[in-house]
């Protein structure tokens, strides 16, 4: 065979590809979103997080027919894939899919890699089956950690996803490359479109910068590369989407930029979380007494999407995606709540103080009875008189005891968490959303049910109530039918608590009474001695 029948031929199956490619991405288009799914190949990174289990449950839920879902999860010593494939499977978010559609678990597929090493850590077999099979990535996996050090906020968000772009490039039958940023990549703008925003750098220029340079180096100039921006994994995270941003005509991407990503509204169970970061950890620790002052604003809006609702845009974002064929077009989706469903801060905390009054947790310091704070100095001196010294009185009381002491450490923690949130809770966006509600106006009433990420369907009374159930039983571990005791509890509390505060009010009064006796006598001293002076004089001129 010559070289121009080879040229010939090579040049036929391009063209068949590119047929095929159409086609599908054509039926994409006129289909629902389930149809969409059928028969394809998914990668996903961050299959182990938050937002990862609750996207692989979904799509094995409502898109049964998807051929394949690899997952990229790390190795553990000792543990072959089939038993880190039965562990993954075991976690409470697929005792649904479990109980009705067993036979879809066999569709997960477990990928060894790292998202932190060269080329993934991929075995030469797996990479040869991903870049033959994937049609769609969902790049979810994120150091989401807000005080993380700018080397290991670069190396997984911005190194990560160049490894993961890097092998999206050879992936022949890709139709859909998702990537998951966040809604406040940009807090330096006031308004944030959809649409691209240049980095702050040159994202290969940082990612070189930074892996050679030491940490005492990179320590000095971090404040000067953030330039107002709030933590590294807002900075880093702006760096990934141009980074992305310069794949565009190689790949076919669309950036989802979620806000505060909580527990979950509807799916797969109402109000389940992982993890204490954010709100969650704020809802603790005001639960357990620990947290008395936050600075917020509350007249501001707040922000956050439930996780179910997230995912399933994020889902519907993959097959939007997947019918443009249009490579060089970026398609930019911010999901958000706040521009269609208000409501401020200071509404969610005291929804938040009366659910929680009647859903308390069962291990609480304190009575649970804190307040947000407008002016900073203020809110400083209540962190110094409620979190600081009782966790110090209490710390004594420990060591006189011959215990550990522990509240001291918990503060400071609750403090740096604090220091974190109160950027977002002092500062107001609006992010613009008409991509999103494009998309969620061009689906199928049956998608809209199946697939519903429209935020005018959040019920805040009911999603908070959902919310602080679901963080007692799923995070802190305390069933429901321990709630009669934690009340009793929280009544005992509120007595000490209550006790403490007469007791405070009448040593205040004591201490007033007493100073105002000293002034008195004082005052009556001077005016005596006075008095007394002023008739010594006049007794002396009259002599």
């Amino acid at each position: 065979m010559d070289d121009e029948q080879q040229r010939s031929m090579a040049t036929t199956v391009v063209q068949r590809e590119m047929m095929a490619t159409t086609t599908t991405t054509t039926a994409a288009a006129a289909a629902g979103i389930a149809e969409s799914y059928a028969g394809r190949s998914i990668f996903i990174t961050g299959a182990t997080g938050f937002m990862g289990k609750i996207m692989v449950e979904k799509l094995l839920r409502d898109c049964g027919e998807l051929r394949c879902i690899y997952l990229l999860i790390r190795a553990k010593k000792g543990v072959d894939p089939a038993q880190r494939k039965e562990e993954y499977v075991k976690n409470i978010v697929f005792d649904h899919v479990r109980e009705r559609y067993s036979e879809r678990l066999g569709k997960i597929r477990l990928i060894r890699g790292d998202i932190l090493s060269p080329g993934l850590g991929l075995s030469d077999d797996d990479r040869r089956e991903l870049t033959e099979n994937v049609e769609l990535v969902f790049h979810c996996a994120a150091n989401v950690r807000f005080d993380q050090h700018i080397r290991q906020a670069v190396d997984i968000n911005l190194n990560g996803t160049i490894r993961v772009l890097g092998l999206a490039e050879q992936m022949r039958r890709l139709v859909s490359f998702v990537h998951v940023s966040t809604a406040y990549c940009q807090c330096n703008e006031a308004v944030l479109e959809e649409k691209h925003y240049p980095a702050p750098q040159n994202p290969e220029g940082i990612s070189k910068m930074v892996g050679l340079l030491d940490d005492d180096l990179l320590d000095i100039i971090t404040p000067r590369l953030l330039n107002n921006l709030p933590n590294t994994y807002a900075y880093t995270k702006a760096l990934t989407e141009d980074m992305v941003y310069q794949y565009r005509g190689k790949l076919p991407i669309a950036i989802a930029r979620p806000s505060i990503v909580t527990a979950a509204m509807k799916e797969p169970l109402p109000g389940w979380g992982e993890g204490t970061n954010g709100p969650t950890g704020l809802l603790i620790g005001a639960g357990r007494g620990v947290i008395r002052s936050m600075h917020c604003n509350g007249e501001y809006l707040a922000d956050f999407m439930p996780v179910d609702v997230t995912m399933n845009a994020i889902i519907a974002i993959g097959t939007e995606r997947m019918a443009n064929a249009r490579k060089e077009d970026v398609m930019y989706y911010n999901l958000t709540s706040s521009a269609d469903n208000p409501i401020s801060w200071g509404e969610v905390l005291e929804m938040g103080r009366g659910i929680l009054n009647q859903n308390p947790f069962c291990f609480a310091l304190w009575y649970p009875d804190g307040s947000i704070k407008s002016n900073y100095l203020y809110h400083l001196l209540c962190v110094v008189l409620f979190h600081y010294l009782p966790a110090y009185l209490i710390d004594f009381l420990m060591v006189l005891l011959r215990r550990k002491p522990f509240l001291v450490k918990v503060q400071k923690r609750i403090s740096a968490g604090l220091t974190i949130l109160q950027y977002y809770t002092t500062k107001e966006w609006v992010f613009r959303c008409d991509n999103t509600k494009s998309l969620y106006q061009r689906l199928s009433p049956d998608d809209r049910k199946r697939f519903y990420f429209d935020v005018n369907e959040i019920n805040y009374k009911t999603y908070l109530y959902d919310f602080i159930l679901g963080a007692r039983q799923y995070i802190l571990k305390e069933a429901p039918e321990t709630l009669p005791k934690a009340r009793k509890l929280l009544r005992k509390l509120y007595i000490m608590d209550k006790i403490v505060q007469i007791g405070l009010y009448l040593c205040g009064l004591w201490l007033a009474w007493t100073y105002l006796e000293v002034v008195t006598g004082s005052i009556q001293f001077v005016f005596d001695t006075a008095i007394e002076s002023l008739r010594g004089t006049t007794v002396r001129q009259g002599l």
